[in-house]
């Protein structure tokens, strides 16, 4: 397994040598409050609803498909999500989005994982934020950690590109202030564009 900074990619094929399925999990806390305060209201008993989404891109940046809490499953079928996790709460992956690399559309080029607070909840909320790949036999291959905390509603937290026949994972890192898909698209974009 490879553990990821900000900005770098790593191959998958060297990482798994049949990849045809891989899942993205991702996970986060809420941030436990301290003091006297946080143990009267409760201690970190609050909830963080955050929505982990994958957006299918062609090579020019152009949206094919999403797959988020509004819809589960790409239109072709590629793509599935596990589903909203409105809490956080727990240890591991708190949403998965499944991908059927082999039947994945030709045009599709990216897959961009990105994480976001419908609710409007900053990620100065958030702690232990990660995203993880894992290959069909439950081997994790890549991880990346989300280690910046902020004002911003949403991350762009990392893609899958498709290079030769191969897949490249990034991860990005990239704050957002877009509380849907569709708010982030600009910076979704500029993410895997100029990288």
């Amino acid at each position: 397994m490879v553990s990821l900074t900000k900005n770098q990619t790593v191959s998958l094929a060297k990482q798994s040598s049949a990849l045809s399925h891989i899942q993205f999990g991702l996970g986060w806390d809420p941030i436990k409050k301290k003091g006297f305060l946080g143990g009267l209201f409760g201690g970190g008993s609050d909830s963080i609803d955050l929505d982990a989404s994958c957006v299918m891109l062609d090579s020019a940046g152009n949206v094919i498909d999403t797959v988020w809490f509004r819809q589960l499953r790409s239109k072709d079928g590629s793509v599935q999500h596990s589903g909203d996790n409105l809490t956080g709460e727990g240890d591991g992956d708190d949403e998965n989005i499944k991908a059927d690399l082999s039947r994945l559309p030709a045009n599709v080029e990216y897959l961009v994982l990105t994480v976001n607070s419908f609710r409007g909840q900053s990620f100065n909320e958030v702690d232990n934020a990660f995203c993880r790949v894992v290959d069909q036999q439950g081997k994790e291959l890549a991880r990346y950690k989300l280690t910046e905390q902020g004002n911003h509603t949403a991350v762009v937290i990392a893609s899958l590109r498709r290079s030769g026949g191969e897949w490249n994972f990034t991860a990005h890192g990239l704050a957002s202030r877009g509380k849907t898909i569709e708010e982030m698209l600009a910076d979704i974009t500029s993410a895997v564009v100029r990288s």
